[in-house]
């Protein structure tokens, strides 16, 4: 079915349609409340008056699904996604109201359609992979994917900063497992309902294995997961799993992204002679997928120096600055006090200008020679933007869509494309590093 055909269906009923959700029990739609309804209805008999789609969702939606349980709205919006993402209509249906004007990239010998991507930690089962190019993501990164299964820390274990419009998790790596995630992938591709836009790993390691396995178990996931995702991000700085933010020393980083770089050699090599029955065409000229180092807000400027230099030496493709942070903000308010309290790694505004620090640091320590998919504080075009003339090439939000809402992807490209325009730049790439740039007069 034509996505004017999806758009044009849901047009029929415009009173009841940006009032729905799914019943994941029912599979059905119903409405989610009458404070909702009542916003909506009086916003249906004042047409005159101007409402972008994120103004209700922070008006209406936002302030309902808020009060309930953080864990508990991100598993129903995710199941509801994942229901969606079964038909092929419903993805043209959402993608005809938040599929943004193409502003497209290449990166890693990938072609990007935007540059605004899908952090990792929203979908640790791939459980709704088509849904996120749905709503305009221009690439999305899966997991964190451990090789074994593990239900994470014990809950409560996501919490919200609303004041600051930050989130606070310490969820663990919970995740089904490399083998049922690389089992996911696969029916989502033989069904034909893969999305048109580069899907990435996010890989962890699993809590049971000790640091001293942590390279065998890494590289266990990669080589399971290897022929169904575009590229890879090695994660070791997550907060939430004790001890592993000590695989970014040097020495312990060089094991590991070894490891993984012979097991990318050996795949590519396989994928080449045949023996690995990939959905792809094989390639003439076979290369190695493109492996990304993401890296903690808290480290020392010599730490990251020690890591870029490990990174260069194992030809790494890129580094993702950054994951949450261990630190808090100073706040009287009694409530984000409470809050702030809770351990796990803080992610949202208050993370903004450390991690643009830390991208503008390996920017010009590199020359602009390694790619940097920037994170942490962006919920508009201004944060992207920053990020990117900083020395992003591409960008990730987690928090900024909890917040903003689904048509947050949307908004950030319109608003880059009219950046680019102002600065009378043709391309995006011509934006990446240009502060930087010109803060070192170059």
């Amino acid at each position: 079915m034509s996505r004017m055909w999806a758009s044009a269906l849901l047009q029929q009923c415009p009173k009841v349609y940006p009032l729905l959700i799914i019943n994941q029990k029912a599979k059905r739609p119903f409405l989610l409340s009458p404070r909702v309804n009542s916003i909506y209805q009086w916003r249906f008999q004042h047409s005159d008056v101007p409402m972008s789609m994120s103004w209700f969702y922070r008006r209406a939606m936002r302030p309902v699904l808020f009060e309930r349980d953080s864990e508990a709205i991100h598993n129903r919006t995710l199941e509801a996604l994942a229901w969606v993402s079964q038909s092929e209509i419903f993805c043209d249906a959402l993608a005809s109201f938040f599929e943004p004007e193409p502003l497209p990239t290449q990166l890693f010998g990938l072609a990007f359609n935007n540059p605004v991507g899908l952090a990792a930690g929203m979908d640790k089962h791939a459980a709704a992979v088509p849904a996120w190019a749905a709503l305009g993501f221009g690439f999305s990164e899966l997991g964190g994917v451990t090789w074994h299964p593990q239900a994470g820390n014990p809950a409560p274990r996501l919490f919200r900063a609303v004041a600051d419009e930050a989130l606070i998790n310490r969820m663990g790596f919970n995740n089904p497992g490399a083998e049922a995630v690389a089992a996911k992938l696969a029916g989502w591709r033989s069904r034909g309902l893969w999305p048109n836009h580069p899907v990435g790993i996010n890989l962890g390691k699993s809590k049971i294995v000790p640091l001293e396995n942590a390279a065998e178990d890494y590289a266990k996931s990669l080589q399971v997961l290897w022929p169904w995702a575009d590229f890879f991000v090695v994660n070791v700085s997550s907060p939430n799993t004790p001890n592993l933010r000590q695989l970014q020393d040097k020495h312990a980083l060089d094991e590991v992204l070894g490891a993984l770089q012979e097991i990318n050699r050996r795949a590519a090599e396989s994928k080449a002679k045949g023996d690995l029955r990939l959905p792809s065409p094989k390639p003439k000229n076979p290369s190695l997928k493109p492996l990304l180092l993401k890296i903690a807000p808290d480290l020392s400027w010599e730490a990251i120096d020690e890591i870029i230099e490990v990174i260069e030496a194992r030809r790494v493709n890129g580094i993702v600055a950054t994951n949450t942070t261990v630190a808090r903000p100073d706040r009287t308010n009694s409530e984000l006090q409470r809050v702030y309290v809770e351990s796990g790694g803080l992610s949202g505004r208050p993370l903004r200008a450390r991690s643009t620090e830390v991208i503008r640091h390996i920017y010009r320590q590199t020359k602009g020679t390694l790619p940097i998919v920037g994170v942490g504080g962006i919920f508009a075009a201004e944060d992207a933007w920053e990020k990117i003339t900083a020395g992003a090439s591409v960008i990730q939000l987690y928090t900024g869509l909890v917040y903003e809402g689904p048509s947050v992807v949307k908004e950030i490209v319109s608003g880059l494309r009219q950046r680019l325009a102002s600065a009378g730049l043709m391309h995006l790439r011509q934006a990446v590093g240009l502060a930087a740039e010109q803060a070192d007069g170059r």
